[in-house]
């Protein structure tokens, strides 16, 4: 069972790895190669078809992990959610090309949408393959299916530069072509691997059940996807395609900084299925793997910010360094956050309480837009990170005050403790040392001698966490 685990975890995690640095590859190119004006308009257009795409999901993708967890026919839900991925794709590109036609001047400068779209609808095309492989806990396939369009991307870009041809009409045909041959190996992978028969089959009444069953997902993923790119549209349509450069830049390492966590969540929601569905969930191992989450995301929200703008500043030679410390570190304190409230949420899911999620991230997604509105049009983007912050704050006071399981009344207190180590590690190290080098390695030894002496530091715990998790 350890052995499963293992395999799967790693296997996630080398599929991330392998995303993170090659769309680390691509947004360096990017962000060094292109003036922070086109630079800018492209994560506009980026952002918008990432929040489109996650709403017309519909919520469904993580009802299908669940479902296929639970064993229920797979080859009827692989038909009937690509039947709805096919028909919302088109219509919204059919949309998008209408109103280019009809309306020719709305789209303005933002036409990337029709072209980077062609590719993001193939993407979109291939999640019903991958949600059902997830749901399988067939990572390591999964993790093939994942990575290809970024690897061709960056690659691709990479010999731009060292042909010196990095131009926006190449970038936008090597966006569209990545995209559609990932789509393309993904259902060859599927096809030949797990053998599932692919047929587009509408069934009213399955399709239409799977459409109330998710119901209350679909409110969470509407708020979500506007919570996750709402300050990047509001910052390139309000302020400037120069801020939202510079604020997508912090942001996106601020994300890929969050590796662990999106190794571990995929595993959480199949698991906690499984252990609800056989004898429910074991109190002393759940603290043990939140108390785990906890030192990971403030060991590296401290180390992220405390390396910031030395590192950052010589890599991107001075465009993006300085000019983030601010952002950079008010999204750091929101890490730990974000790991306890997907904590939280996957306990939720698993248990079924989706109208309760929904309550949560509506309360979530209003706090983040009325910040990004009040804020952003004061601050800039310091103001859209504080937004960020506080909704992640009342997202987590949210989700202690609906959990329902009285073991773990008390997981607050990981949350308290390992973020009050890491404050205390640098701001010491901060302000008693200096050099690049030497502050960053002496708020390491603080904060494990922090965490040794709260007693949140304990050698036992991923072998107890490990089982857990197999």
């Amino acid at each position: 069972m350890k052995g499963k685990l293992i395999h799967n975890l790693s296997a996630n995690t080398l599929q991330l790895v392998a995303n993170q640095a090659f769309g680390l590859l691509i947004f360096f190119v990017l962000s060094t190669g292109l003036d922070k004006n086109s630079f800018g308009q492209i994560n506009l257009a980026l952002a918008i078809l990432l929040a489109v795409f996650n709403v017309l999901s519909f919520g469904i993708d993580q009802i299908i992990v669940r479902k296929i967890a639970s064993g229920d026919n797979a080859e009827q839900l692989l038909s009937t959610y690509l039947f709805h991925v096919v028909i919302s794709g088109c219509i919204f590109y059919g949309l998008l090309l209408i109103a280019n036609w009809v309306f020719p001047q709305m789209l303005g400068d933002y036409k990337l949408l029709l072209l980077i779209g062609i590719g993001k609808v193939m993407l979109f095309f291939s999640t019903p393959f991958k949600q059902l492989t997830a749901g399988f806990e067939q990572f390591k396939l999964l993790a093939r299916m994942s990575v290809i369009s970024n690897i061709i991307r960056g690659l691709a870009l990479l010999a731009l530069v060292l042909l010196h041809s990095l131009a926006l009409t190449y970038i936008v045909l090597i966006f569209i072509a990545g995209d559609t041959i990932e789509f393309l190996i993904t259902i060859i992978l599927f096809k030949y691997q797990l053998k599932i028969p692919i047929r587009l089959k509408f069934n009213s009444g399955q399709y239409f059940g799977l459409i109330r069953e998710s119901m209350p997902q679909i409110g969470v993923v509407v708020f979500t996807s506007a919570l996750a790119r709402f300050d990047w549209i509001f910052i390139g349509l309000f302020v400037s395609s120069i801020k939202l450069a510079e604020y997508s830049f912090a942001y996106k390492v601020f994300e890929t900084s969050t590796l662990p966590l999106l190794a571990i969540a995929p595993l959480l929601v199949p698991r906690f299925t499984q252990l609800l569905k056989d004898k429910g969930l074991p109190t002393a191992d759940m603290h043990r793997l939140l108390r785990i989450e906890m030192i990971t995301a403030t060991l590296i929200a401290l180390l992220l910010y405390l390396c910031w703008a030395p590192v950052v500043d010589v890599v991107t030679k001075g465009k993006y360094g300085a000019v983030n410390s601010s952002t950079i570190l008010i999204l750091s304190l929101s890490m730990p956050l974000l790991y306890f409230n997907n904590f939280l949420w996957s306990i939720g899911f698993a248990k079924g309480r989706l109208k309760m999620i929904l309550g949560v991230i509506t309360l979530t997604f209003v706090i983040n837009v009325l910040g990004d509105v009040l804020l952003i049009p004061f601050f800039k983007n310091e103001g859209a990170a504080v937004a960020y912050l506080l909704a992640m704050l009342i997202q987590c006071y949210a989700y202690l005050k609906n959990n329902d399981e009285p073991g773990l009344s008390s997981v607050w207190e990981s949350l308290f403790l390992c973020a009050s180590c890491a404050l205390i590690a640098g701001y010491i190290a901060m302000h008693v040392f200096t050099g690049v080098i030497l502050i960053p390695l002496l708020a390491l030894g603080i904060y494990l001698i922090c965490l040794l002496l709260t007693k949140q530091l304990r050698v036992s715990d991923w072998k107890n966490v490990s089982a857990l998790l197999s």
